[in-house]
């Protein structure tokens, strides 16, 4: 970079001269906003653009009108990057930090690319104070609710009637956990969501479901769980025991990695700092 009179010059790479002109476009508009660009917003200008280099590579195509899903956080690349390279990912992190989401990015992701012939989304029916005897309708009636995030997820990402489609087919199937047992899943994307809401019972019966030419995916968050305070959560337990497996990867989202509306990021800050 040279300074001439009323000029700068640069030189550099393709990659490296649009990633500066960027960091200048940046500043040219602070300054026509602000009329200055002070030294932490070029801090911050910086820091972003670094970021943005760093999550080079980490798309997710969904082969959905050329629809493609970003990750927005160094741990969520850490976290994309182990599902492409695992077999069994364990991903724990707070509310909103998309572990759901890109779990389900990247089971699309690998149905459409014929890499598995399936994916199955699967969240244990636990909830404080709710017990699924009193809740009104058939089976799937009752454990609906539990599921719901799962479809909401995979409704973002395809349209209403593939998403109907792959359901009827049973391309796509979303099933309570207790439905596992007993089943063998080959060539399969398995997700189980709320893992923090099985005991260790449950989670080795859901593991052992793993077929030849399967992925699985246990994503939760530790923190709220709804299990009776004197079990222990399976997740952690599985972690504990299986984390050195060749083949296993484990992914610790923070606070860091929030991407859902800015007050998350800080509610989550906030009941961390009180320990309650």
């Amino acid at each position: 970079m040279v300074l001439r009179g009323e000029h700068i010059v640069l030189e550099g790479t393709e990659e490296q001269l649009r990633e500066t002109e960027d960091v200048f476009e940046q500043m040219r508009d602070v300054i026509k906003r602000d009329g200055i660009v002070h030294e932490r917003m070029l801090e911050r200008i910086l820091a972003d653009e670094v970021s943005k280099m760093s999550l080079t590579g980490g798309s997710i195509d969904l082969f959905e009108k050329a629809k493609l899903v970003q990750p927005r956080s160094i741990g969520q690349k850490l976290y994309i990057d182990k599902i492409r390279k695992k077999d069994l990912i364990f991903c724990k992190g707070p509310a909103g930090c998309g572990k759901t989401y890109l779990a389900v990015a990247m089971a699309v992701n690998a149905l459409r690319s014929e890499k598995v012939r399936r994916i199955v989304l699967v969240r244990p029916a636990v909830e404080a104070g709710e017990k699924l005897g009193f809740l009104p309708g058939d089976m799937m009636a009752k454990v609906n609710p539990y599921l719901r995030p799962l479809l909401d997820a995979m409704n973002d990402m395809l349209n209403f009637e593939q998403v109907g489609l792959y359901m009827e087919n049973d391309v796509v199937e979303i099933a309570p956990l207790a439905f596992m047992r007993g089943r063998t899943l080959n060539d399969t994307f398995v997700i189980l969501d709320e893992a923090q809401n099985t005991t260790v019972t449950q989670m080795k019966m859901f593991l052992t479901r793993m077929g030849e030419g399967s992925k699985i995916v246990v994503t939760g968050d530790t923190t709220q769980t709804d299990l009776a305070s004197d079990v222990r959560s399976g997740l952690d337990d599985a972690i504990r025991r299986l984390s050195k497996i060749e083949g296993v990867g484990v992914v610790e989202l923070t606070g860091e990695d929030i991407v859902r509306h800015r007050l998350v990021r800080e509610i989550v800050e906030a009941y961390d700092k009180s320990g309650k």
